[in-house]
């Protein structure tokens, strides 16, 4: 039994059976072809004993291994790598059928290949996730057959890995982060030093035409013997709150992500952005409740509790409570802080509602709601209207999109800054958001 369960007789082999068939058909009508299809039957059987014999004979001919990263980074493609080595003295085919995790819902993978004798060979795939959680692979399965292709023997390998999937890291690396001064300016901003007292103290410097004349150091004067100033940069050590609404209206989806996906990806990198810029990054999100909640800090672990906060962070399909949220800030953030608020709304009445609570936060502190454009919408309306029906669709679409509009600017009569961004360029636009306020010097 244990031979039969590996062995598996590939379709050339049912290929040629059936051509013998016809073989036999046609020689009722022309004899000569019956002692043909007979001997095709003997060759048939002397060359499936002869495959079975070259795959079979020998042990371990089939070598091979699943190399699989220590974490997936969500919304992007993972590198799988496949080691396979042959020890036989032939070319082997290869069929190679990896179970990966069910969450891809992929049923048909197959990777069709060949490997030369004594020969090592690396194969590579790529996974792309878009939920995060443990991803369980199964079997790696690799059926090798001889040049005849007769029948295959099955190989199994790395029966059983989890791999965890994280929020974004790969943005990291995308956004050069390192080289946050470079990257502001490719993306339209400029840095600006500004001068004034409501900066922290950075140099005496000799003064030249055009400073401040209030920032004159009399003291550095007196000692030189020629006018000194001070001369001062922006603020340091700014506490700054990435705050993501995990209730039902974000787990909207768009290209396979949901919104609070987009929204956790880009908490990710801006809080990278912020320790970078030496100000103190932090997190929390909320629903019916506050949860994952990371005090804003700087130190050498903050990024790895932010990392770990966020790939807890799932959403509890419940309306969003704002009236706690402004609760817990107003008992647990008492210094002025930037808070990034990751949120949506769809209506102009959506926001009244809780338009009260948001008021309240930004009394305290600098708010900026980030929500998102339906671009689902944005097609609709871009599309000509054929029929009474796309034309009732085209104008409702409209509306939807002129009250995201009517939202930014109900935001901004209260003092409220908003971002309303498509969840591809949320990244990006919250960035830009950040370096701004730190250049105007608004925190």
């Amino acid at each position: 039994m244990k031979f039969f369960k590996p062995f598996y007789i590939q379709p050339r082999f049912f290929y040629a059976g059936i051509g013998i068939v016809v073989l036999f058909a046609i020689s009722y009508f022309i004899p000569i072809l019956f002692n043909v299809a007979q001997l095709s039957i003997l060759v048939l059987i002397l060359l499936l004993f002869l495959d079975i014999l070259i795959i079979f004979i020998g042990k371990n001919k089939i070598e091979a291994s699943r190399i699989l990263p220590d974490k997936f980074s969500n919304g992007d493609k993972n590198l799988i790598e496949l080691n396979i080595s042959n020890n036989s003295p032939i070319l082997i085919k290869l069929e190679i059928i990896d179970e990966i995790p069910e969450q891809f819902q992929v049923r048909d993978f197959k990777i069709n290949d060949s490997i030369a004798s004594r020969k090592t060979k690396n194969t590579t795939y790529y996974l792309k996730p878009t939920q995060r959680g443990e991803y369980y692979f199964g079997s790696l399965n690799i059926y090798a057959s001889s040049v005849l292709n007769i029948v295959a023997k099955r190989y199994k390998f790395a029966d059983g890995a989890m791999v965890p999937t994280y929020p974004s890291f790969k943005q990291l690396k995308k956004f050069e982060l390192l080289n946050i001064n470079k990257n502001s300016l490719e993306y339209g901003l400029k840095k600006v030093r500004r001068l004034g007292h409501s900066m922290e103290f950075e140099q005496i410097k000799d003064y030249v035409l055009g400073d401040d004349l209030r920032t004159i150091n009399w003291k550095a004067t007196a000692k030189r013997n020629q006018l000194m100033v001070n001369q001062f940069q922006d603020e340091k050590s700014q506490p700054v709150y990435s705050i993501i609404d995990k209730g039902r209206i974000m787990k909207m989806p768009f290209n396979g992500l949901s919104l609070l996906d987009y929204a956790i990806n880009a908490t990710l990198v801006i809080s990278n952005v912020v320790l970078k810029k030496h100000d103190k990054a932090g997190m929390l999100s909320f629903s019916k409740r506050i949860e994952n909640v990371v005090i804003a800090e700087r130190r050498s672990s903050q990024m790895q509790m932010i990392l770990e906060s966020l790939y807890n962070v799932k959403t509890d399909f419940f309306e969003s409570d704002f009236s706690r949220l402004y609760g817990n800030i107003k008992r647990h953030i008492t210094h002025r802080s930037l808070i990034l608020m990751y949120t949506n709304f769809e209506t102009l009445d959506g926001l009244n509602r809780q338009l009260p609570y948001l008021k309240a936060i930004a009394k305290s502190h600098l708010l900026v709601v980030i929500f998102f454009k339906n671009t689902e919408l944005d097609l609709l309306i871009n599309n000509k209207a054929e029929t009474v029906q796309d034309v009732y669709d085209k104008i409702i679409a409209e509306k939807f999109t002129f009250e995201k509009r009517l939202i930014v600017n109900e935001l901004k009569k209260y003092g409220i800054y908003s971002i309303l961004t498509t969840p591809e360029n949320l990244t990006i636009d919250t960035i830009n958001k950040y370096l701004e306020i730190k250049s105007r010097g608004l925190l």
